[in-house]
C-alpha cells in the first residue's frame, strides 16, 4: 500500500542534494528579506533625494539611485516583499484550490467530473494574455487585481493535475480494500489520497513560483501590476530602462534578484521532485 511520503526521509533527501541546498538557501534569503524588509533596507524605498539621482554605486547607496535618488538597494529588498507576498500568496491560493477541485474530480461521481473537466477545459482555453488584461481592465491595476488574476488562470492546471493523480489512485488495490472494509469516503481521502497527492502538488507549485515572479514583474514593468511609487522588481527594471543611457547599472542591479529568485525556486523544485516523487522512492508503481 503507498504510504505518504516521511518528512524526515525527504529532508534528508533535500540536504544531500547541492543544487537542492543552493536552492533552498536563496529562497530563504528572499523570504527573510521579504520578512525584514524595515530592518534590513538601510534607507527609506520611497524617499527622492533629486540631488542625488543617478548616484553610482559606493558607500552610502550600495546598488546606487535611481532617477529620483531613491535608493535602489532598499527597492530591491521591499521588492522582495512584494514579489514573495503576490507570488505565495497566488501559488498558494490557486494550489489549494486546485487540490480541492482535483480531488473531488478525481474521487467523485463521473458526471461531477465531467463538468469539471469542462470548466477547466474552458478556462484553460482562454488566451492568457488576454484574459489577464480584461481582468486588469475591469478591475483595475493593482496588488489585488494580480493576485487574483494569476489565481485564476493557475487554478484550473492545479486542478487536472490533482485529477489525474486522484484517478491514478481511486481504483488501487488499497483504495478497493478500504472501500471492502467499509472505510468512509472521508477516511479514503484524507487518509490515504491526500498524503500521496500533496508531494506532486508542492513539486509542481515550487516550480511555478518563479513563473509568478516573473508576471509579477512583467506587468508590473508594463505599468498593469503593482502601482508606483510602491517597491517592485517589475518597477525599478522600468525605471532602469527608461534610464538607461543616464545609468546602465539600474538594469543590471534590478534583473539580478529576478534571476537569483529564479534559479532558487527551480533547483529547491529539483530538490524536492526528488527527496517527495513516489516513484523515485518506490512507493508507487510505475
Amino acid at each position: 500500500m503507498p504510504s505518504a511520503p516521511d518528512p524526515r526521509s525527504a529532508w534528508r533527501r533535500l540536504l544531500s542534494d547541492p543544487m537542492a541546498v543552493m536552492g533552498l538557501i536563496l529562497v530563504t534569503a528572499f523570504v527573510a528579506m521579504a520578512l525584514f524588509a524595515p530592518w534590513l533596507a538601510p534607507h527609506d524605498p520611497l524617499k527622492i533625494q533629486v540631488m542625488d539621482k543617478f548616484h553610482r554605486p559606493d558607500s552610502i547607496y550600495l546598488a546606487g539611485a535611481d532617477q529620483l535618488g531613491r535608493d535602489i538597494l532598499s527597492r530591491i529588498i521591499y521588492g522582495a516583499r512584494t514579489a514573495m507576498g503576490v507570488a505565495l500568496t497566488a501559488t498558494g491560493t490557486a494550489g489549494l484550490c486546485g487540490l480541492i477541485l482535483g480531488l473531488i474530480a478525481g474521487y467523485g461521481p463521473r458526471w461531477l467530473d465531467g463538468i469539471l473537466v469542462l470548466l477547466f477545459d474552458s478556462l484553460s482555453s482562454l488566451p492568457t494574455v488576454m484574459f489577464a488584461l480584461a481582468v486588469i481592465t475591469v478591475l483595475g491595476p493593482g496588488t489585488f487585481t494580480l493576485i487574483l488574476v494569476i489565481i485564476l488562470i493557475s487554478i484550473p492546471g492545479y486542478a487536472r493535475f490533482i485529477r489525474a493523480q486522484t484517478l491514478g489512485l481511486a481504483h488501487a488495490d488499497f483504495i478497493e480494500a478500504e472501500r471492502v472494509m467499509g472505510s468512509s469516503h472521508a477516511r479514503i481521502i484524507f487518509r490515504h489520497l491526500l498524503p500521496n497527492v500533496v508531494g506532486p502538488l508542492l513539486i509542481v507549485l515550487s516550480m511555478d513560483v518563479p513563473v509568478v515572479i516573473m508576471l509579477e514583474a512583467g506587468l508590473s514593468y508594463l505599468g498593469l501590476g503593482v502601482k508606483p511609487p510602491s517597491p517592485s522588481w517589475g518597477n525599478i527594471l522600468y525605471d532602469g530602462y527608461v534610464s538607461l543611457r543616464q545609468a546602465p547599472f539600474i538594469v543590471v542591479i534590478a534583473g539580478l534578484p529576478l534571476v537569483l529568485a529564479t534559479i532558487g525556486f527551480t533547483f529547491l523544485g529539483e530538490g524536492l521532485r526528488d527527496a517527495l516523487d513516489p516513484k523515485l522512492q518506490g512507493r508507487v508503481p510505475a
